[in-house]
């Protein structure tokens, strides 16, 4: 595809995106990716294949990313469907208190590109590789939520720490989700045959029904706002639908055990007790006993999504994390 066409694709969903943004803003509600627009500088030539706000990969694939503030670099990785945009609570008050930020929306994900091809770790994992080589980023704590904590762990386990001085996984996927005979505690084929039938039948109503569970609208006492469950479904549908299935196989069948070995770096782990998409037992507990240097914090009644629900404490354990 050529560079025209790319930057044309994106300027339409860019364009889609303040769109929807303005339906939302009638209706009271604000979306993350019109306050990301906002706040992104006009993209401007800085070196080949990088601008300050995108870089061009080697099959020519664009991902978008955001970098905010100065100081210690902190890198985020987002989870499926979503986009950079996942993490802007943390991104905002880690940048107020001096540190730089950066989040980029995974290939096939947000405003990056929609590549048919290269919809698997391995390009993820590259592509996180080839930012942090072109920011050139030291010194970094990379944090991975949900299915960005298999993209930490990959990135560390295929192209090491040379670049990173900790890590952090939020309800991450790894070690990993499918129950095998060697992962007895995972999750049945069953239940991500039936996430690809859904997204190929209706993902925007199966994107509306997940972020239920996703941020434990669906329990008792839950204080999750309709807005909350809308921006979950809004970066979901920014997410194209060829990536959106194929990244299924890399959250749930990618066995992250020998990425986790080769972590050597402190590591924290956070995880919700009451985590319904990601279970806690065969994730966040075998993945601290896995890594050399974890620590396991628990959130106890916390859903998977507590970046948003929980962000005042992760912030919080981040920055004490960061800083120790």
């Amino acid at each position: 595809m050529s560079k025209k066409i790319e930057a044309e694709e994106i300027t339409s969903r860019r364009k889609l995106l303040v769109s929807v943004a303005g339906v939302a803003a009638g209706a009271g509600l604000l979306a993350t990716g019109g306050a990301a627009a906002a706040a992104a500088k006009p993209a401007a030539t800085a070196a080949a294949g990088k601008t300050v706000n995108s870089i061009t990969v080697k099959d020519g694939t664009v991902i978008h990313f955001k970098d905010w503030g100065t100081g210690t670099p902190v890198v985020f990785s987002h989870g499926w469907p979503l986009q950079g945009d996942a993490w802007e609570d943390q991104m905002m008050f880690l940048a107020s208190h001096g540190y730089r930020v950066i989040a980029h929306d995974r290939r096939g994900h947000g405003l990056s590109s929609q590549p048919w091809q290269g919809n698997d770790m391995d390009t993820y994992a590259d592509d996180l590789a080839t930012l942090l080589d072109a920011l050139d980023i030291k010194g970094a704590t990379l944090v991975g939520h949900s299915t960005g904590g298999g993209e930490v762990a990959h990135y560390i386990g295929r192209h090491g720490e040379k670049r990173v001085a900790k890590a952090v996984l939020v309800g991450a996927v790894p070690p990993q989700m499918v129950q095998s005979p060697s992962n007895p505690g995972g999750l049945p084929m069953s239940v991500f045959d039936g996430i690809r039938a859904s997204v190929l039948a209706d993902r925007s109503q199966f994107f509306k029904d997940l972020s239920g569970p996703f941020y434990g609208a669906n329990r008792p006492g839950s204080k999750v706002t309709q807005g909350q469950r809308d921006t979950f479904w809004l970066q979901g549908m920014q997410c194209g639908i060829k990536n959106a299935y194929d990244c299924i196989k890399q959250f749930s069948e990618v066995d992250y055990t020998a990425d986790l070995k080769k972590i050597t770096v402190p590591t924290l782990v956070v995880h919700g007790s009451d985590d319904q998409i990601v279970p806690i037992d065969a994730a966040g507990k075998a993945s601290a006993k896995i890594i050399k240097n974890a620590k396991l914090i628990i959130y106890e009644g916390a859903p998977h999504g507590l970046p948003t629900t929980h962000k005042d404490r992760l912030n919080e354990d981040l920055l004490a994390f960061i800083k120790s």
